[in-house]
């Protein structure tokens, strides 16, 4: 770090060696384009909705002839995507690498970077400030879908350090980055390896026998059933004579006001299922114990307004969050309890989280634009329940993941608070890095 002279700029104040630059002068927007003589049959296509603050969630692989009329956009490693389409909600990510034929919507600003670090660039068009720039723009168009022309940020101005200071900047903050990316990666593999066992157990019946080793393929004992071969002692039930299913609470945006309590939504739940810290909505309203939810129960969509029914009957294991007192399920969720002590949580989210669940539960969804999860599909699933011992026991190594998993994710959670710190001040010079001699000369 070192002793800076500020000096005032129309973006605010920055350092008196940086510069100001248009972000034309640096980096080129929506340079390629699919035409007629674009050679790839197939596409690796990345839409709006698949992009959320930095994390491209899903790559879709189609033939070119099959892929919306939005693709058009062609991406190249050290791109920069951001939405053009309602900014406030962060859809941007830099492409650390990309195929030859990666393409993206449309509804991108794809920005080439010509003449600055690509990554510097990235960070300076994702800080809250700019996201904010962007958000007043289109907010001010009348249209039901708040957007802005990909020239307002050709034309906009961002501090510009000396390259090797942008190297420093740009590494700092990538590094955090990649932590964080790194114990997101290992929360999703522990939650394979959670599903695997869980199919293995239950699903293959391979669970360990009082030996040790795999009970059908060592010829353990199968009887009949309704819903086939299934090891002796285990039957068939349906899940609510196990668990209580309460609904989530009504609410109106009056409640909506800051507070020490906070709604847990549908932005609460990852795609595919799991839990993330993002949804909350501070609320004063009113709500009932039973609303109230606690680290380590179930949560269940009800609703979904995404297009593939992603989120529709997909669990979450609720976290602990400090900021916020009671964390209370709204009435988009349901609320999975045990009444027994056979149905563990752990087992009830892997079953949850299952095939033969999903299945199920699409079966009981209604609606087209939105969709919507009748109560009875909780209920009424029909699923093979386990001897006690082998539930207890499958839940005593879950129990480890899960314990592993939330470690992972505090840590990712305070290494974002200290990255979202850093930006705004590295990106305007309140805080400077040291450069070292040989990469100053």
């Amino acid at each position: 770090m070192k002793n800076t002279h500020l000096k005032e700029t129309e973006i605010g104040e920055i350092p008196e060696e940086w510069q100001l630059k248009r972000v034309d002068e640096i980096a080129v927007i929506n340079e390629a384009a699919v035409g007629k003589k674009y050679q790839c049959e197939e596409i690796e296509y990345i839409d709006i909705d698949s992009v959320e603050e930095g994390q491209i969630k899903t790559v879709k692989k189609m033939k070119l002839a099959e892929a919306p009329s939005r693709a058009k956009r062609i991406v190249k490693k050290n791109d920069i995507l951001i939405s053009t389409v309602r900014p406030n909600l962060k859809h941007y990510a830099f492409i650390s690498a990309a195929k030859p034929n990666t393409v993206a919507s449309t509804g991108f600003a794809v920005i080439s970077a010509k003449g600055i670090d690509p990554r510097f660039l990235y960070y300076c068009l994702t800080t809250q400030k700019y996201t904010n720039y962007l958000s007043a723009i289109a907010d001010a168009h009348t249209s039901t879908y708040p957007s802005f022309n990909p020239d307002i940020i050709e034309n906009s101005n961002i501090p510009y350090p000396p390259i090797p200071e942008q190297h420093i900047i740009a590494k700092i903050l990538s590094d955090l980055d990649a932590k964080i990316e790194l114990n997101r990666q290992m929360n999703q593999t522990l939650e394979q390896i959670g599903e695997a066992l869980f199919k293995r157990w239950f699903v293959d019946f391979e669970f360990p026998n009082e030996e040790g080793k795999p009970y059908k393929s060592s010829g353990g004992e199968m009887v009949d059933s309704e819903l086939g071969e299934i090891p002796k002692g285990w039957n068939a039930s349906k899940l609510g004579e196990h668990v209580s299913m309460v609904r989530g609470c009504s609410y109106s945006s009056a409640g909506l006001k800051d507070s020490e309590n906070a709604l847990v939504t549908l932005k609460s739940i990852e795609r595919g299922g799991g839990f993330k810290t993002e949804g909350f909505k501070p609320y004063i309203g009113e709500f009932k114990d039973k609303h109230i939810v606690k680290n380590g129960e179930i949560i269940v969509a009800h609703t979904d307004l995404t297009q593939n029914a992603e989120v529709l009957g997909k669990p979450a294991i609720v976290r602990e969050v400090p900021y916020f007192n009671k964390l209370i399920a709204s009435m988009d969720l349901g609320i999975i309890r045990p009444t027994d002590d056979r149905a563990s949580n752990p087992f009830l989210y892997y079953l949850l989280k299952s095939d033969q669940f999903q299945n199920h539960a699409y079966g009981y969804a209604s609606g087209t634009t939105v969709l919507h999860l009748s109560s009875k599909a909780i209920p009424d699933f029909q699923f093979i329940l386990a001897r006690k011992e082998v539930i207890t026991r499958f839940t005593q190594i879950v129990e480890k993941l899960t314990m592993k998993i939330q470690y992972n994710f505090s840590e990712a959670e305070n290494l974002e608070k200290i990255r979202d710190t850093l930006l705004p001040k590295l990106m305007s010079g309140q805080i400077r890095v040291k450069i070292p001699k040989e990469s100053a000369n």
